[in-house]
């Protein structure tokens, strides 16, 4: 038998190469198959439509990795802490639903936009997280609201919401007899909510392990501008002077004597150009840090997914769930600059309009893993 030439081994060898390869990649770009119901009024996209390009594959291999510190905290043999809680028909927490503000078609909805939203962070996790450490830290759980009478973990998104979702714990727990009289200050300065970092290891887990986890989050670039509008457009000594003046020194040409002593007056697209700065002259802030960055999801595995965009309806609906007074609600009133517009979608495009396409491509990018996990549609045309 004759011994096949060397060129054709090479031929053979290469075609099976490209066929692994071009089988990886088929693998790589399908996403979650499943079919799920958007909230109305969010930029939620149809579940089963999502496609994830190779460069965006890129962004998602290099997004931040998830920090640790030295005070670990040992999790169970499973991938993240698992959820306490399923919003089903069988459990124990929807019976008092349909008794409440909700109608059984209306509860059975909510639950359904709500289980995708969780299958959905699950599948993203699977396929993009798979290889992060699976150990908690208190540095994971910084971000996370204890409320022990209703067993309800909150992770703060700043900006989502969370004001008035502080002050509704503050009423859960006793500290003040409604949310209308809860000063802004004494919501954010007051300490009258516990954080899930100051208990001791065994308390944390077994709060993680039995309680309901709760994350508001919001349309990533729009909550982005809303923090700039209220942090640089309206007085604000502390951020003036800690990031104003820094972001001014580095970006502005020929900044002015004042502009520097001061810090106010920061453009946006100074705070772009700081966003985006890998050698930034003033670290990050909570309140345009990535939400998944903030809470975890890939490590604490959140029963209540909840959207800012439909903030109203799917809070009330969580607090039906837990068993809050049945008076109870969530605030919907603005404490904090009341004269301004909230930012809305439209807003957002107006600023980034101050922008050049580049910058607002690489915005999009820098909030990714946000607008992938929490399934959020493109906000300009242009963005690929």
């Amino acid at each position: 038998m004759k011994r096949l030439p060397c060129s054709l081994w090479f031929l053979l060898l290469f075609a099976a190469g490209g066929l692994v390869l071009f089988i990886h990649q088929q693998a790589l770009s399908e996403m979650v198959q499943q079919q799920g119901p958007a909230s109305p009024g969010s930029q939620e996209q149809d579940i089963g439509s999502l496609h994830v390009t190779k460069r965006q594959r890129k962004l998602l291999k290099t997004s931040p990795p998830i920090r640790h510190t030295k005070n670990t905290i040992s999790s169970s043999s499973s991938s993240s802490v698992s959820s306490s809680s399923s919003i089903s028909s069988s459990s124990p927490m929807s019976s008092s639903i349909t008794s409440g503000f909700f109608s059984p078609e209306s509860w059975q909805k909510l639950s359904g936009i709500l289980e995708a939203r969780q299958q959905l962070m699950k599948e993203i996790c699977a396929k993009y997280k798979s290889s992060i450490s699976k150990t908690i830290t208190r540095h994971h759980v910084k971000s996370i609201f204890v409320e022990d009478k209703y067993k309800l973990l909150y992770c703060q998104v700043p900006k989502a919401g969370c004001s008035n979702w502080k002050r509704t714990l503050m009423v859960l727990a006793g500290k003040a007899s409604n949310t209308q009289s809860i000063k802004h200050d004494t919501v954010h300065y007051g300490q009258h909510l516990k954080k899930l970092d100051s208990f001791d290891q065994q308390g944390i887990m077994h709060r993680l392990q039995t309680y309901t986890k709760v994350i508001f989050v919001r349309e990533p670039l729009e909550r982005m501008v809303s923090a700039y509008r209220d942090k640089f457009e309206n007085p604000n000594n502390y951020y003036h002077s800690l990031f104003g003046k820094p972001i001014i020194s580095k970006y502005r040409v020929n900044p002015s004597k004042a502009a520097l002593k001061t810090g106010n007056g920061v453009t946006f697209k100074e705070f772009v150009q700081y966003l985006l700065d890998v050698h930034r002259p003033v670290g990050m802030d909570i309140h345009w840090e990535q939400a998944n960055q903030l809470c975890n999801p890939c490590l604490i595995d959140y029963d209540f997914i909840g959207k800012f965009e439909n903030m109203e309806e799917e809070s009330n609906f969580l607090l039906r769930l837990a068993g809050a007074p049945p008076n109870l609600t969530l605030p919907s009133f603005k404490d904090r600059n009341p004269s301004d517009k909230r930012t809305s979608m439209q807003i957002t495009e107006n600023y980034f309009s101050q922008v050049s396409a580049l910058e607002r491509q690489r915005v999009y990018d820098f909030y990714y893993m946000d607008y992938l996990m929490f399934n959020y549609s493109k906000p300009f045309k242009d963005l690929y």
